[in-house]
């Protein structure tokens, strides 16, 4: 079934997002590498909100940032991060391991407004707009602590700071 598979990879890329999300110092949530990147605050924040996107696409067939579907979420804190990742994550696990494979091959599209931005069919948009994404920012925020010489921990192995 394809939810159970969608469903134990989000899982094992759950413990790779805590480590890094983990690591994410207090003091330099206003921190940002250039002047047309987010704060590491904002970004941080971003990838512990994505499971609720996620949640979207299960729940969802026409997601429309014109709407106000999109509600970006702002921590202050590390705990913060977490218990906002954690519940996320939470709400979704649940939602997929109910979400029939005859869902997860219907159509799932996202627009702003009368801009279609994408229609695929649910599973690509889990793997393509959800959890790639959170694996992408992920990578940024990873960049972002090794900047800060904060020791980056790894996601698929050890990383250069962990022997």
């Amino acid at each position: 079934m394809l939810n159970q598979a969608f469903a134990a990879e989000l899982k094992q890329e759950a413990a790779s997002t805590k480590k890094i999300l983990e690591r994410v110092p207090a003091g330099k949530f206003d921190w940002k590498p250039h002047e047309k990147s987010m704060t590491l605050g904002r970004l941080a924040s971003h990838v512990a909100e994505l499971p609720g996107f996620l949640h979207s696409i299960l729940t969802m067939d026409d997601f429309d940032f014109a709407q106000g579907h999109y509600q970006p979420s702002h921590a202050n804190t590390p705990e913060e991060l977490m218990n906002v990742f954690q519940q996320k994550l939470d709400e979704v696990v649940k939602t997929l391991e109910n979400t029939s494979d005859e869902k997860m091959q219907a159509s799932f599209t996202l627009r702003s407004g009368d801009h279609v931005i994408a229609t695929v069919p649910r599973m690509v948009a889990v793997r393509s707009m959800a959890m790639n994404h959170i694996i992408h920012h992920r990578g940024q925020i990873a960049v972002y602590l090794r900047l800060l010489d904060i020791p980056v921990p790894g996601m698929y192995g050890p990383s250069a700071d962990e022997t």
